[in-house]
């Protein structure tokens, strides 16, 4: 890279200090402007990351001439509206995962980023690790053959809010949405195609969100994936590939993948533990910008066609399990 990417960052939750926090660690990043909907969360995040444009509106900051980039770190519910807002005010935009609520929403943030020749990209970070590069290309190479099975799980126990995002509707909550995504994910990865047929169950508590699901992917070649996710119930958080001829274990926690175990028939089990810097989001941050300096609008590592594969996956799901939310019901 030879220039600065001048980034955005739209809502100032948690996920968006671990974002600036990934900032840090990029030689060509440089963290310009925070956009809040109030004036002293804007003020004392920008504070903490030493941001020296800070808005207590949204479209304040997609309007600001000087940024290249938006990261949009809002509630799941905003990802849709505030996509579209710096879409139309001419910005790139990294868009954190759920890419949206349903694929009906997502199809639209694509298309406008399409029409305007503009870049769109999920924020699924844990794609751009050093492990998960080696485990693509392990299975690149066909060191485990042909892959049969693929085993994955990310739970977690949340004290019962029925206001808070985890349980309610109106809020996108539920496992899936929140961390189901990771493994519906990596088995998009790891199959590089849709489930040919899915089916799972849920438990829908009184908040009508799924608490806890598991869930099996069938592929045309007989191939399978085995999935679970949880905001009640605390899992090992591990994933396992199996091939024809060995696994790849991806060690705890996968989503934040720091080793791997490759194990081949025949041979001594490898580790390894490729070196990282930054807290793991600057790996994301670090390829959006090197595609903006390229003059790219995609990325190869997570194409559009992808995300939207990956929604129509989980809105499958939510069906079968009967889990709606109200904006389902809205385009």
């Amino acid at each position: 890279m030879n220039r600065k990417i001048c980034w955005g960052i739209l809502g100032t939750g948690s996920i968006a200090h671990k974002f600036a926090t990934g900032l840090l660690a990029v030689p060509d990043a440089e963290l310009t402007a925070v956009g809040s909907r109030n004036r002293e969360t804007a003020e004392t995040f920008g504070t903490e990351f030493g941001v020296p444009r800070r808005y207590a509106c949204y479209e304040d900051l997609t309007a600001d001439k000087d940024i290249d980039i938006v990261y949009i770190s809002t509630l799941h519910p905003l990802h849709h509206p505030n996509t579209l807002m710096a879409l139309n005010a001419g910005k790139a935009v990294l868009c954190e995962k759920p890419f949206s609520i349903h694929v009906r929403q997502a199809e639209e943030m694509v298309s406008l980023a399409r029409s305007r020749g503009l870049f769109l990209m999920e924020a699924m970070w844990t794609r751009y690790l050093p492990t998960l590069i080696q485990v693509r290309k392990w299975l690149s190479d066909g060191v485990i053959g042909k892959v049969r099975m693929l085993s994955a799980d990310f739970g977690f126990r949340a004290g019962f809010d029925p206001n808070g995002r985890l349980f309610n509707p109106a809020l996108g909550g539920g496992g899936l949405l929140d961390v189901g995504v990771y493994p519906v994910s990596l088995a998009s990865m790891v199959f590089g195609t849709e489930p040919a047929r899915l089916t799972g169950l849920a438990d829908v508590g009184t908040s009508g969100v799924d608490e806890q699901a598991a869930w099996v992917f069938g592929y045309e070649d007989g191939a399978l994936a085995v999935l679970s996710s949880a905001v009640r119930t605390s899992t090992p958080h591990e994933a396992t590939i199996m091939g024809e001829k060995g696994r790849i274990r991806i060690e705890s926690p996968f989503w934040n993948a720091t080793s791997a175990v490759l194990s081949v028939e025949g041979k001594e089990p490898l580790r390894i533990e490729p070196p990282r810097t930054g807290n793991g989001y600057n790996y994301e941050a670090a390829e959006a910008g090197r595609l903006l300096v390229e003059g790219k609008n995609e990325s190869d590592i997570m194409p559009l066609d992808e995300t939207l594969s990956i929604m129509r996956t989980m809105d499958a799901l939510r069906a079968e399990w009967h889990v709606r939310y109200p904006m389902d019901d809205m385009p």
